[in-house]
């Protein structure tokens, strides 16, 4: 049965036109938590009811997305863990482990970001957290049996990729609750608890899977651990979450940005800062197991911690700043500064490897993360200042709905297109090793990739063209 709801307004009687001309807002939900007429930008229903509804969603959208990152990065630590269990793998199956995850992940973030509109952000919610139960569950099966075949487990590590898809529906989602001024801390707090998870996952498992098992491992637990957390996920988008009516998909809006050759820049700056982020995250617990196996994991009592998880750490807590710095400096020039932070970083780990010191080891790679994670802020800030330079220099006006939207389907998929670098990354550094033994030849060239991604972003952004209308970006 369907009920009308009218929030409050301030000064004015109920069904008058609210301050600045605006009609109050007239809710109905439907049976399945459906709820039409939705509008944030109305200033009397945002500050009455609807702010309520939108921060109760994004609770529960950042827990689901949470839970997303850890399925989706769990083989990044479950792997260094196989050999002690009774696998024998060779490094590059191990590097397979851990990327194809990433490969998947990234390729199905481009169907989930049409998922929301298509059957309700509370419903794919609960759907795409169910999805989580099939890799966490699979995983505890094959990791507790020595004999499993590596192609049963790279098909497993592959389903964990389910987890990457998270990101893309939560994001669409959450952009229809908020207005357009709150829209950047909403997504931002939604990206950084997503980013989060990654680095919670690599220093639980350790812990869960040691405590308490003697001489062995109970590393099924890897999987099985998060189990009870992602049933709550799904309870919880089931009780407390909503679809709005009003969530449609723009294809027409994602056609139109992808024949933007700016999309195209853009995805490849974000593969070198998001895609450094989420690939270094992934194998830098098989990097310290390789350099440092001494430092791999240390033993406080009975439980094993690993300090892999700081540089996820770093990296997620970092994102927020890049966004605050590239409000006030300008996202092309502080996107520069963490590309030529990311050069050095890279740089200053191989000169600093010979000297076999971990702690110059670790350091050089938080300097890396926390500007992975400065410049993931940076550069997501410059996509819509991009598409509305473009849209000035072919002469729109400033906000027209036009602009808007391909700002908006840009943001997905450029999200989706600078994840492959998880794959990239991790199979770079495979290659070296298979070529020369060594990782030094991979740091070389991410140093000359964050060199040239550098100049493309001086060139392209941080110097006046017309073709941006002569803008800041």
């Amino acid at each position: 049965m369907s009920t009308t709801v009218q929030p409050s307004s301030v000064g004015s009687d109920a069904g008058t036109p609210a301050p600045g001309g605006s009609a109050p807002v007239r809710l109905t939900r439907r049976p399945g938590r459906w709820v039409d007429g939705y509008d944030p930008e109305n200033a009397d229903f945002w500050r009455g009811e609807g702010r309520g509804i939108a921060r109760r969603n994004l609770g529960w959208s950042i827990f689901a997305e949470f839970l997303g990152f850890i399925v989706w990065q769990l083989w990044s630590i479950v792997v260094v863990m196989l050999p002690a269990a009774g696998f024998d793998l060779t490094s590059s199956q191990s590097f397979w482990l851990i990327s194809l995850p990433s490969l998947v992940g990234a390729t199905m973030r481009f169907p989930y970001t049409f998922m929301v509109a298509r059957f309700g952000g509370r419903n794919w919610t609960i759907v795409s957290a169910a999805l989580l139960l099939i890799p966490a569950t699979l995983l505890g099966f094959v990791v507790g049996n020595p004999d499993t075949p590596f192609g049963v487990l790279l098909l497993v590590a592959a389903l964990a990729g389910f987890g990457g898809g998270n990101f893309a529906s939560s994001m669409a989602n959450i952009t229809y609750f908020f207005p357009q001024k709150e829209k950047g801390w909403a997504l931002g707090l939604n990206a950084a608890g997503g980013n989060l998870g990654t680095s919670v996952a690599q220093f639980t498992v350790p812990i869960a899977v040691t405590i308490g098992a003697g001489a062995t491992l109970n590393i099924s637990l890897a999987g099985w651990m998060w189990i009870p957390l992602i049933l709550l996920a799904i309870w919880g988008a089931w009780h407390y979450m909503d679809n709005l009516s009003n969530a449609k998909a723009d294809v027409a809006g994602s056609a139109a940005a992808l024949r933007e050759p700016h999309l195209w820049l853009m995805s490849l700056l974000y593969i070198g800062t998001f895609g450094s982020f989420i690939g270094f995250a992934s194998v830098f617990p098989k990097l310290i197991a390789d350099q440092f196996p001494e430092f791999s994991t240390f033993q406080i009592g009975q439980a094993a911690i690993s300090l892999a998880f700081l540089g996820a750490l770093v990296g997620s807590l970092a994102r927020p700043y890049g966004g605050k710095l590239a409000d006030r400096f300008g996202g092309a020039r502080i996107t520069v500064a963490a590309f030529a932070v990311m050069a050095l970083g890279a740089l200053a780990l191989v000169w600093t490897l010979p000297m076999r010191s971990f702690p110059l080891f670790l350091g050089c790679f938080l300097v890396l993360f926390a500007a992975t994670g400065v410049g993931n802020g940076s550069t997501y800030r410059m996509i819509p200042n991009v598409f509305a330079a473009r849209g000035l220099a072919r002469g729109a006006t400033s906000g027209s709905m036009g602009m808007q939207r391909k700002a908006a389907a840009a943001l997905g998929l450029i999200s989706a297109i600078g994840a492959y670098g998880g794959f990239v990354i991790p199979q770079i550094l495979n290659a070296s090793q298979l070529a020369t033994g060594a990782y030094s030849a991979a740091f070389y060239g991410f140093v000359g990739a964050y060199v040239a991604l550098l100049l493309i972003t001086v060139f392209a952004y941080v110097i006046p063209r017309r073709s941006l209308a002569g803008q800041r970006i």
